[in-house]
């Protein structure tokens, strides 16, 4: 932890902050703060370089053939739980026949993740391609970052909530900019 008392005010109090939460909160806050910093970085970067204008329609089906790369997160997601359960004698019955078993859990929580966030990214990414009259860099920025977010929340599953942080953050944020991005072009447009 940086000596606060050498920090301005706000990064001070931001270090205050952080140095009452518990070590692994700590360490989710600053990971969580690094995908919001990858996020801005990456949406200014479509936003600055927004690719060719195209009518609504055009602008509709390019998200959609974009999120295909989102869908395939839900995919692959779908399919290792259906792996799994076929290889657990505990868990080839299903979740209606009980609780998963410790092999299963991880899996069908990265499942229920990955579909909460394809329920959110696929409308919002379709709304934005509507609103906004040149989206097709941002819309490749914005599935390639659900694509690593995925990537590296599947990887520190397993080793608790620090470790998935910037990939679930990473996923998520991304959403909620674009959110607010279709919201803005829908008002202004």
């Amino acid at each position: 932890m940086p000596d606060v008392d050498r920090l301005d005010l706000p990064h001070r109090l931001a270090a205050e902050e952080l140095s009452g939460f518990p070590a692994e909160q700590r360490r989710v806050a600053i990971r969580m703060a690094a995908a919001l910093a990858v996020t801005a970085v990456a949406v200014a970067i479509g936003l600055l370089h927004p690719g060719p204008s195209l009518p609504p329609a055009e602008r509709a089906m390019l998200a959609i053939r974009t999120d295909l790369f989102v869908v395939i997160w839900l995919a692959v997601a779908i399919g290792n739980v259906a792996r799994l359960r076929f290889l657990s004698p505990a868990d080839i019955a299903g979740s209606a026949a009980g609780p998963s078993s410790p092999r299963i859990a991880p899996a069908s929580a990265f499942l229920q993740n990955t579909l909460e966030q394809v329920a959110l990214a696929v409308p919002v990414h379709v709304a934005l391609a509507i609103a906004m009259p040149r989206p097709a860099t941002l819309l490749a920025i914005l599935a390639a970052l659900l694509a690593v977010g995925r990537l590296c929340f599947a990887l520190g599953y397993a080793k608790g909530a620090a470790a998935r942080a910037f990939g679930f953050a990473l996923t998520f944020y991304p959403t909620l900019a674009a959110l607010a991005l279709a919201i803005g072009w829908t008002l202004i447009g």
